[in-house]
């Protein structure tokens, strides 16, 4: 056995979890990135658009949870169109008794739906987002599911707001916090960066940009020096 399978349960992450996850790992939400500083967030995510001219009027979610992000990303940008997948059904039914739009005009659709699933679904309608919502997903997913996944997202999505806890990160919580996520595979920082390299270009903190769509010579983000 690997050393990557002896740190998944035995539920798979990539298809969603059970109850019992979320009240295991969001029993204090309160306390959590992108819940507590959800609207800080989506500050820097409008301010970081302006700035370079860049519109977001077309939002995907590849991941929602309990929703508060991405409530927050909808009520800044008020896209008109907006979808939002969700593979743990707890979850998806808390998220969609509530009205999360900001407002009629948006075209909400939410999916109770894997992310590997939707990325090998053959779409009437091939349509690019402006911004993909890609948080604290990845460590639930297996190599595999990773390399399959990455090359759908960059044609499909322009930008990615992205996070994902490196082994590092991930050792830090049980030793700051004490708290040990049971369901999360342990990767390094080299391990990420090689699997997304291929794909995204970094060009700000948690910003990534589609190598599908853009290059040096047509980027909105023109201070190559951050670009990576």
């Amino acid at each position: 056995m690997t050393k990557q399978k002896k740190n998944i349960s035995s539920e798979i992450g990539s298809t969603g979890f059970s109850k019992e996850y979320w009240e295991i790992n969001y029993c204090e939400p309160e306390e959590m990135d992108n819940i507590i500083n959800a609207k800080e967030h989506t500050a820097y995510l409008k301010a970081i658009f302006a700035l370079e001219g860049v519109d977001v009027s077309s939002v995907v979610d590849l991941g929602f949870g309990l929703g508060v992000l991405f409530k927050e990303v909808l009520k800044t940008f008020t896209p008109y169109r907006a979808l939002g997948l969700e593979p743990s059904k707890y979850a998806f039914d808390i998220v969609s008794k509530k009205d999360i739009r900001p407002n009629d005009s948006t075209k909400l659709v939410l999916e109770n739906t894997d992310l590997l699933t939707w990325c090998q679904k053959e779409l009437k309608r091939e349509r690019t987002f402006d911004l993909g919502i890609c948080t604290s997903v990845f460590q639930y997913l297996s190599d595999d599911e990773i390399e399959k996944i990455l090359p759908v997202m960059a044609k499909r999505m322009k930008y990615i707001y992205f996070s994902v806890p490196t082994d590092l990160e991930l050792k830090r919580q049980i030793e700051d916090v004490e708290f040990y996520d049971k369901y999360a595979i342990h990767r390094k920082r080299e391990k990420y960066l090689k699997l997304i390299r291929p794909h995204f270009s970094f060009i700000s903190s948690r910003l990534l940009e589609s190598k599908s769509h853009f290059s040096e010579e047509n980027t909105h983000f023109s201070d190559l020096l951050f670009r990576f």
